[in-house]
Parts: structure tokens; sequence; C-alpha cells
């Protein structure tokens, strides 16, 4: 099958089976963030705090499992987990929705469902990330990540968009009611892979434990300064799910389908980066990454300061493209320049600093939404997040020389392409 060069992952089928699959369910999912978030609200009066609380709860087992997961990942069968964890997902789901169109559903079965949704996160995020490479190979790896982030946001465009709308056609019960049934579409794409084509070492389960994959990690200060970077961008900066809502409701006074039009902003920014994205053919260097976290710093702090709805809807797209190029491009540094056998660990320890310091950045950010007004959160992020970037570029700098760790390019070692249809 010949494609552009920007679809070129899309030539292999079972990659096709994964975007396609991944592309239904997270429309479900972006239509169930706004869903309960609204819920939330109108359950509370309008609470930060209790927005926070359900962000905080949602994201704590990632803080807290994640890299037992990444663990799981390496060694066992990533496809398996995956098709486990997103059935559990689909429970979930369901069962919440059904509360909630039953009239039934108060705010600690929100926090519930949060709780449980994070702990079946913790295993699934780092087995997918990790999983791409079994998918395309190492070549093609950087692509069908770039690719994995387009589809994504399209369904972060289109999911808030139709969720506004059918919220205030019908209630939040419907949405989520949605969102439960599209995870099938994601089980159904990774039953009918081949796994007899997937790129697997043939070597035997991965032995060592999660310990062992954070002494790779601290053994590879090529790896250390987006890791650092990523964590302090995460927690401050990117607490967009909690702010959003916030903005929406208490400074612009909008309704459902404007709140869901500032999402669809943030996304579509995003989306963009991510077909940029998709040309990237090699792991970026160091300065990609700490440049596009300054810009993207520079971004969320002028967003603060949008006048009206629509001045804040043309930032909050520049936010959303910086945002996702930066974590993109941290994303390829990692994964691109860590070993197979290691990978699983590594990723969950990517996710577990990107996602997992959520509950600490969403308390804090929360708080401060509260006292002080959304925008204030906004700005605190932007403003952290150029500090962190503005360190980072002269460790950056001061690396720079030929022989130092931090711009040295260490041989990716990819598996072969096998023909055995499992890991363990």
């Amino acid at each position: 099958m010949t494609l552009p060069s920007g679809l070129r992952s899309l030539s292999v089928r079972n990659f096709r089976l994964f975007a396609a699959g991944q592309l239904v369910s997270v429309a479900g999912t972006w239509m169930m963030v706004v869903a309960q978030d609204w819920l939330v609200l109108s359950l509370t009066g309008d609470s930060a705090s209790a927005l926070a609380t359900v962000t905080a709860l949602q994201f704590t087992p990632l803080m807290l499992f994640t890299l037992y997961g990444g663990r799981l990942a390496d060694r066992h069968d990533k496809r398996r987990l995956l098709m486990w964890a997103n059935t559990a997902s689909g429970a979930l789901a369901l069962s919440l929705a059904l509360l909630d169109l039953s009239g039934a559903a108060r705010l600690w079965h929100v926090y519930l469902f949060a709780l449980a949704l994070g702990t079946v996160n913790a295993v699934e995020v780092p087995a997918r990330m990790a999983f791409v490479s079994e998918l395309v190979g190492a070549e093609l790896l950087p692509n069908a990540s770039s690719l994995s982030a387009a589809y994504f946001n399209v369904a972060r465009v289109a999911g808030p968009a139709l969720a506004g709308l059918l919220i205030g056609a019908s209630g939040t019960g419907w949405v989520m009611l949605l969102n439960a049934a599209s995870y099938a579409g994601t089980v159904a794409g990774l039953r009918l892979m081949r796994t007899s084509e997937l790129h697997r070492s043939g070597r035997a389960a991965v032995k060592g434990g999660v310990a062992d994959g954070l002494r790779y990690v601290r053994t590879r200060p090529d790896l250390l300064l987006p890791v650092a970077l990523i964590a302090v961008v995460g927690l401050f900066g990117l607490n967009f799910q909690l702010l959003l809502p916030l903005l929406a409701k208490t400074v612009f006074h909008a309704d459902a389908a404007s709140f869901g039009l500032l999402t669809t902003a943030f996304a579509a920014g995003s989306l963009l980066a991510a077909l940029v994205g998709t040309g990237r053919r090699s792991r970026p260097p160091a300065r990609t990454v700490v440049l596009s976290a300054l810009a993207f710093g520079v971004l969320e702090t002028t967003a603060a300061w949008a006048p009206g709805f629509t001045s804040a809807l043309f930032l909050l797209a520049l936010t959303g493209f910086a945002s996702l190029y930066f974590a993109q491009a941290a994303n390829h540094r990692i994964q691109l320049g860590s070993d197979p056998d290691y990978r699983g660990r590594v990723m969950a320890l990517y996710t577990l600093i990107l996602q997992g310091s959520t509950p600490l950045g969403a308390l804090l950010i929360g708080w401060l939404a509260q006292q002080l007004g959304a925008r204030a959160g906004l700005l605190a992020g932007g403003l952290v997040s150029v500090g962190a970037a503005a360190v980072a570029l002269v460790v950056e700098r001061r690396g720079s020389g030929e022989d130092d760790p931090l711009t040295q390019e260490p041989p990716t070692r990819e598996p072969r392409h096998s023909t055995r249809g499992g890991t363990t």
C-alpha cells in the first residue's frame, strides 16, 4: 500500500486496526471527560475543589501503580493486557452511566468511578505506549507515535464538541453510555490483529522489576533532562482538565456547548502539532524538547490574560499546539533512546511523571483557582513552565559539548521481527 510519508505507518494492518479502535474509544473518553466534569459542577454548585478532587482521584493510581504497570508490560503480552484493561474501563463507564440515567448518581459515585478508572489506566497507559513499537517497529515508531497523537486529538476535538451538544439535549447520562459502548471498538481492533506480524523479540520474558527500570534511567543522562522537564511542566502547567471547565463557567459564564468549544480549541491546536510531528523520522535533540517547553510556558501565560471568549479560543489553540509538540518531542526522545527490554518501564516512568503528577498539580492549582480564580491557575502554570524551561536550557547548553552524555545518542537496540505469538 502506497501512502504519503506522513501516513506511512497506516500501511501496517495491525496499526490500522489499533488506530481505528483507539479513535472510537478516545472520542468516547473525551465525551466522558466533559460529561463527568459537568455532572460534578452540577452536583456541587460549581465547586472547584470537588472538581480538583475528582481529577486527583483519577490520577492518583497512576502515581502509585504505573511503574508496576510498566513492569507488567515488559513481562507479559501487551495486547492481552490492553484487551482486559479496555473491557474493565467499559464496564466502569457503563456502571456510572446507569447511575446517572436513573437519577441516583451522587458525588461519591463519581469519586469512586474516578479512582477505579485511574487504577485500570495505570496498567493500560504504559502497555499501550510500549505496544506501538511492537505494531510498527523502530523505523516507523516516530511516525506511528505522531499519528497516534493525531487521532487522539481528532477525537479530542470531536468528542467535547459533540458532548456539549448532547448534554444540552439529553443530559450527561447518555454521553456516559456512549463512552461505555466506545470501548468495544478498541477491544475489537485488538482481537482482529495478526499476532504473527508483531515486532517481538523472541527472547524469554524480561527479568527484573521496577527498581531495575529506575536504575536504567538513572544511568542514562540523555533521558534525565526530558524526564525532569516533563515532571515540572506536568505538575504545574498541564492542568487543563481542571482549569478549562472553571474558565468556561466562572470567567466567561458559558454553557456546556461553549465549554466544549474551549476544549475543542485546545485540542485543535494539539491536533495540528500532532500532524506536524508525523514528519519526524528520528530521535529529536534535547534542545527541541527544551525550546518547545519554553514556548508552551509563554503561551499558557498569555492565555491567562485572554480578555474575552474569542481571544481565549485563539490563545488556547496555540497553547494546545505547544503542549502537544513538547510532550511528543519528550516522548520520542525518551522512547527512541530506550532499550526495548526496558521500554515498558521507561514509558511507565514517563507516564507516571506526566500524568501521575496530576493529582498533586490538580490539588495545588485547584486551591489556587478557588482562592484567586481560574486565570491565576493558568498564570501560575505558565510562569513555572517558563522557569523550568529556562533552567533546562542552561543545563542543555552546558552539556552541548561533543563528549557530554546529555547530547550523546546511545544506540537503540530494537528486537528483530519475530513470528512468536507471545512474550510470556
